[in-house]
């Protein structure tokens, strides 16, 4: 069913390019700018059918630097997260971009830095602490390197069974689909524990797995000394805050931060929400950002920046550059607001 939805999406965003329909709102929801949300820049990228459903959260290195032409080319001026709130409080100039990672993968060091040396531009990575650590559970990564190793699927999620045969990559998606979902509704500790029971089975090392893939502290120190690069915090264990009790969740957002503090010798000023959608942050986790201080803090729910914005900085929205959807032509009708006013219902600032 959220397949169907993704390819309605996919769709809808393709018939309003060709159509140019999205123009007839004009620039009146293109707003004051944007936040770009990525995760990991790979290369390559994962073909049409293959079994790799976290491909969403992967852009290439031609796409990200396509879309960085193609932002500037349109008029956006691409700035830090400090000129972002400077600009939101005084209600412009605009249009701005804002480039952000969540998580910290290495590649981010390794294939993502010399696209923006290259165009001399900022970007912000938001580091989860335990990555850099060496301790994080990146339990979507190990649910696919399961699957993928399996060739049946059993896991216990909420009491219940559920079987699935999984031999081909067809029958992979479909026991992705089967679970995945299901795991994002239970409890943070629930899914990790299902997840880990299914690496065990499986022969998955999922510590291992995230030690490969994240940033070193060497690499995090690097990034935040580079003039380019603005690091910001993303809690230590990226458990989803909203599922958390109030203490939990102040602690993880606490922990996180202070991590990052005793190796970069400052506090970080600005903050991602993991996940990010409103069942994993929302009014309580907004007053924990405030309330922590933090300049801004970005979630994941659709859409661009209006001056009402500079009223609610720790809810902004982004505009994700999903890994399905690499087609510059699809962020320029994206950037221009039309889809965002409609998934929004033509509401500007959705914090509720």
């Amino acid at each position: 069913m959220r397949l169907a939805g993704n390819d309605v999406l996919k769709f809808g965003l393709s018939t309003l390019r060709t159509t140019r329909a999205h123009r007839m709102l004009g620039d009146s929801w293109r707003g004051l700018g944007a936040v770009l949300m990525m995760h990991r820049v790979v290369e390559p990228a994962a073909k049409p059918g293959d079994f790799a459903p976290n491909r969403i959260l992967e852009i290439t290195p031609a796409f990200l630097d396509e879309v960085i032409t193609r932002v500037q080319a349109l008029g956006y001026d691409i700035v830090t997260p400090d000129e972002m709130v400077r600009r939101l409080r005084a209600g412009g100039p605009g249009p701005f971009a804002v480039f952000t990672f969540d998580d910290g993968y290495k590649d981010n060091f390794e294939l993502a830095l010399p696209i923006f040396e290259k165009h001399n531009v900022p970007f912000t990575v938001y580091v989860a602490s335990d990555l850099p650590d060496g301790t994080a559970d990146l339990w979507w990564l190990t649910l696919e390197a399961s699957i993928r190793a399996l060739d049946h699927l059993e896991m216990e999620i909420d009491g219940e069974t559920i079987i699935d045969a999984a031999r081909t990559d067809r029958e992979k998606r479909g026991a992705w689909e089967s679970v995945y979902w299901r795991l994002r509704d239970v409890s943070e500790d629930d899914a990790r524990r299902a997840v880990s029971l299914l690496a065990e089975h499986a022969g998955i090392d999922g510590l291992a797995l995230s030690r490969e893939l994240s940033m070193s502290w060497d690499q995090v120190r690097a990034l935040d000394a580079h003039p380019l690069c603005t690091v910001g915090a993303h809690t230590a264990a990226h458990y989803a805050l909203a599922k958390l009790p109030l203490d939990r969740a102040r602690e993880d957002m606490l922990a996180g931060t202070a991590r990052l503090e005793d190796e970069l010798g400052k506090r970080p000023t600005h903050f991602a929400y993991p996940y990010g959608d409103e069942g994993s942050a929302g009014a309580r986790e907004f007053d924990l950002a405030s309330e922590q201080r933090f300049a801004s803090a970005v979630t994941t729910r659709k859409g661009l920046l209006f001056d009402e914005h500079g009223n609610h900085l720790r809810a902004l929205p982004r505009l994700s550059l999903n890994g399905d959807f690499q087609d510059v032509d699809l962020v320029e009708v994206l950037l221009g607001g039309a889809p965002f006013a409609l998934w929004n219902r033509f509401r500007r600032v959705n914090v509720a």
